[in-house]
């Protein structure tokens, strides 16, 4: 599959291999740890320093991509915050706006700035997603959070829809606990956490585990798929 271009953030799940990427995130130290990575494993790659929740870097993720390669194949929605927040808190409209601006609106944005270059190359969107789309909060505090979810699986298999008869793709990947920035930055240890984050299969995964779904899903080998959500969680939804 070399020669697919790739718009990932510097916090994605995993490290996609042998394919042309570019990823983009504001934390510049982190995209030039995941550039050396990739560099190491033969992809070839380009970074953009980039707040995706501002239109005006959204346009710019898109147009550096098609001036550096001249096409996109892939479209890896997976930006993120977890937000902790319950709704009798003064700030809850304060916390409501970051998430949904951070997980839902930059997403529905970059989308459709991308959906012409998507058209062309009959390619794929990845949304990740979570678990927490489809279940009780695991907390109180977690409620904006899986809201903000939610509205981008419904926003997903309603891309799926429009966008099928043009031969684009669009699938969604829901993890579970995974070791990630995300969870780390947020103050959370989800493996000491065994009251919250503990699954049926006693782990927690890896980010690479769920680079590898994504892989998958944008082959040839996933061809008939799209509209569909992956739940990649270790067991997690049987606990509810």
């Amino acid at each position: 599959m070399l020669g697919h271009y790739y718009t990932a953030p510097s916090s994605s799940m995993g490290l996609l291999q042998p394919y042309y990427s570019l990823f983009v995130g504001r934390n510049q130290e982190k995209l030039q740890n995941v550039l050396k990575k990739c560099d190491a494993s033969g992809s070839k790659n380009l970074v953009i320093s980039a707040d995706i929740t501002k239109e005006n870097d959204g346009k710019r993720i898109i147009e550096e991509t098609i001036d550096k390669f001249g096409k996109l194949d892939v479209l890896i929605n997976n930006a993120g915050i977890i937000s902790f927040v319950c709704v009798a808190e003064e700030n809850v409209m304060e916390v409501y706006d970051s998430t949904i601006n951070t997980n839902l609106r930059a997403h529905v944005y970059l989308t459709h700035l991308a959906i012409p270059y998507l058209i062309k190359t009959k390619g794929n969107i990845i949304y990740i997603s979570s678990v927490a789309a489809t279940l009780p909060p695991v907390a109180p505090n977690l409620t904006i959070y899986g809201v903000s979810k939610a509205a981008l699986n419904q926003f997903a298999k309603g891309v799926a829809a429009e966008l099928a008869p043009q031969g684009v793709r669009a699938n969604i990947v829901s993890p579970g606990p995974v070791k990630t920035d995300i969870m780390n930055n947020a103050g959370v240890d989800i493996e000491l956490d065994e009251t919250n984050f503990k699954t049926p299969l006693g782990r927690i995964s890896d980010p690479e585990e769920i680079a590898d779904l994504i892989v998958y899903l944008v082959s040839e080998k996933a061809k008939a798929i799209t509209g569909s959500e992956y739940v990649c969680d270790n067991g997690f939804k049987l606990k509810f």
